[in-house]
């Protein structure tokens, strides 16, 4: 099992957040401050430069996988120096705020899509379980999900997106 965290920005609304909903559940640990991430672990954030890809997978599954609970609509996403940042490859979010928006995830769509990747599908449909729209997600993903899963690093993942976009 794939440890989770968020760092809570208190920037969303608290009855739309995913992130309230999964640490509810026990799935998801908040973190703060944002040096309270562990180190090392991966941050998944829109504004990493490096695509997120199985060859992540040991470093998630030793130190864990972290998003920041943020607004979209605020658009800031703090930087956060003692972790492994990464962006997902090109996906499309089923959560009601952003339904149909590429690359504008919830946390839980987000952690969802890397867990799903790196193999790790049981723990991905937990997570997505807890909402009324989850499944939506993965299936309205599947194709790309499905591709990027067999991707061996960032260069295949590109490559992969490519069809996607």
């Amino acid at each position: 099992m794939i440890r989770l965290y968020a760092y809570r920005g208190e920037q969303c609304d608290k009855k739309r957040c995913t992130g309230n909903k999964l640490r509810r559940f026990g799935l998801v640990e908040f973190k703060s401050p944002l040096r309270a991430i562990p180190r090392r672990c991966i941050l998944l954030t829109p504004t990493a430069d490096k695509l997120f890809s199985r060859a992540d997978a040991p470093i998630a599954k030793s130190r864990g996988i972290a998003v920041l609970d943020v607004s979209w609509r605020k658009g800031y996403f703090p930087e956060v120096s003692h972790v492994e940042s990464r962006i997902l490859p090109y996906l499309v979010a089923a959560n009601p705020v952003n339904y149909g928006n590429p690359h504008v995830l919830s946390c839980a769509e987000a952690f969802a899509a890397a867990l799903f990747i790196i193999g790790e599908r049981e723990q991905a449909h937990d997570v997505m379980s807890k909402f009324k729209w989850g499944e939506t997600f993965l299936k309205l993903n599947k194709e790309p999900l499905e591709v990027y899963s067999k991707a061996e690093n960032i260069e295949e993942i590109e490559k992969a997106q490519g069809l996607f976009i």
